[in-house]
């Protein structure tokens, strides 16, 4: 799975190796955090910067090269940071191609290398989205766009690729993590908007993505996991 050297990453990778699964990890930069994690689980530790659409494509034919055999992709790799919706002067149309890179363009690279051997295998994929890709909301309007298209992906593949292989998706809103501990505003809206009155942990987004892996029959869906706010 793709960013699992920390947060929701990490979090699944632990999630899936107590489910049975040998967890290829991925990170971009946390050599360190990654190849502990990877000792961890008894999986292996792969480097890769999925803005490089060679490293991007290549990723998959490192982890069949190790393994012989993919029965699972997740797509947690994302980018993101801060910009106000109203200021469009300061998106960048390189801030623009650089989040599209990362977090529509690579996981659809992932996935067309992925595709034969996980027909093969009967296999699945689960893209990590957001929240913002469904209600116009996130940290910036480019990210919330680069992941409303990735949800889009998510059905399309599912269309396509079905009945080989299922694709669903996971959209959290705020999650506790690292990245979010100063993210104020935001953990002041879930607390006291949403249902459930709290920002989701990374566990509660790594049990749905093992739900929707263990599941035989779901696909197509890009489900919610905001904690009711979407209700508000």
């Amino acid at each position: 799975m793709t960013g699992s050297g920390a947060g929701i990453g990490a979090a699944t990778a632990r999630r899936l190796a107590a489910d049975g699964m040998t967890v290829a990890v991925h990170s971009r930069t946390s050599r360190a955090a990654g190849t502990a994690l990877a000792g961890e689980l008894g999986g292996t530790y792969f480097q890769a910067d999925l803005a490089d659409d060679a490293a991007a494509g290549a990723l998959v034919p490192r982890v069949l090269a190790e393994y012989g055999r993919l029965d699972v992709l997740v797509n947690n790799a994302g980018i993101s940071w801060p910009v106000p919706h109203a200021d469009l002067a300061a998106l960048t149309a390189d801030d623009w191609r650089r989040l599209l890179d990362v977090n529509l363009i690579a996981p659809w690279l992932l996935c067309t290398a992925a595709a034969p051997a996980l027909r093969e295998s009967g296999g699945c994929i689960v893209n990590v989205t957001s929240h913002a890709g469904v209600r116009p909301k996130g940290s910036s309007i480019a990210y919330a766009a680069s992941k409303a298209a990735l949800n889009h992906v998510t059905r399309l593949l599912a269309a396509a690729l079905g009945p080989e292989i299922r694709v669903n998706a996971v959209a959290p809103g705020l999650v506790d993590t690292p990245l979010t501990a100063d993210w104020t505003d935001a953990q002041q809206l879930w607390q006291t908007s949403s249902p459930m009155r709290r920002a989701a942990q990374p566990s509660d987004v790594a049990d749905l993505i093992s739900a929707l892996i263990r599941n035989s029959y779901v696909t197509g869906e890009v489900v919610l996991l905001d904690g009711g706010l979407n209700l508000r």
